[in-house]
């Protein structure tokens, strides 16, 4: 039968599906709205599903809190563009909502979370693939509740690009908390503390360092006093807490933390796509592939 161009139109404002979609929807149920929307719904997710081995490395990181929780997550897309569009950013703000004052303790399990919508998390990821045309997944989070006395900080990058949570003990203010994070967002050390760098990264660095020195003529014990210089130096780079304050280097973060009354119990960043092993892709080839009927 004929589709009419107003039923088209209605089904795609119905599911924010695409005009052709709908349209095939409408041929597939000889024009009966409410078949095409579950046409489009099982079409959809058999669609997400041929997606859901792609490799997802973009994305967004937030952070988020209220009165009694924080949330940090990373949400994955395929391709930075899908990262700014209107659907998925507000996604992303469900998610972050969905998820304060829960306590999962994983993204799996966070998956079983349900959304105010009534979906669950896993659902809503599955239908934003199958609406957006690329895998839509929620890579990591982490959700802290909040205890008295505590101050919690939480910083976004202008990009999206980079979240950080920071928990403290004390008398520090927000405004103090939130510069740390700040710091973090920027100088992104890979330890909070020196106890907390691992003992085969120190001997690596020794090693680094050693093979990189010109100690040729200087008496032992000045050629252990320099390596040992030169390895102090590198573990400040890499802990917070040694770091020079970028927003006042007459500060180590961790005196500048001590000094307003504040003690470091948590430190979480999180940039997209950090770890994530990206596969290069010929993007002519993909979108001639789509073309013949491929994806």
């Amino acid at each position: 039968m004929a589709i009419d161009a107003k039923q088209v139109k209605q089904l795609r404002e119905m599911t924010s599906a695409g005009m052709m979609d709908c349209k095939k929807a409408l041929e597939a149920t000889n024009g009966n709205i409410d078949d095409a929307v579950i046409w489009l719904r099982e079409n959809g997710l058999a669609k997400a599903a041929k997606k859901s081995d792609r490799v997802a490395a973009e994305g967004v990181a937030v952070a988020k809190q209220d009165d009694i929780s924080a949330v940090i997550m990373e949400v994955n897309s395929e391709t930075d563009f899908v990262a700014k569009n209107k659907e998925f950013m507000q996604l992303i703000d469900d998610l972050a909502d969905a998820f304060l004052g829960q306590e999962a303790v994983s993204a799996e399990e966070a998956k079983g979370i349900t959304l105010k919508s009534g979906e669950t998390v896993a659902e809503a990821l599955t239908n934003a693939t199958a609406k957006i045309g690329e895998k839509i997944d929620l890579r990591r989070l982490n959700i802290h509740t909040k205890k008295p006395g505590e101050v919690v900080s939480v910083y976004n990058h202008a990009n999206n690009r980079v979240s950080v949570m920071l928990v403290f003990d004390g008398t520090i203010s927000e405004d103090d908390a939130y510069n740390v994070a700040m710091h973090v967002a920027a100088m992104n050390p890979a330890y909070m503390t020196r106890d907390e760098i691992p003992a085969d990264f120190i001997e690596q660095e020794k090693h680094v360092i050693s093979e990189n020195t010109d100690l040729t003529g200087k008496p032992e014990n000045i050629k252990e006093n320099i390596l040992k210089g030169k390895l102090n130096k590198r573990l400040a780079e890499v802990n917070l807490l040694d770091q020079n304050f970028v927003l006042d280097e007459n500060f180590k973060v961790g005196d500048f933390i001590k000094a307003k009354g504040g003690i470091l119990k948590e430190m979480i960043r999180y940039e997209v796509g950090e770890g994530i092993e990206k596969v290069e892709t010929d993007f002519a080839s993909e979108v001639a592939a789509q073309v013949k009927g491929g994806n």
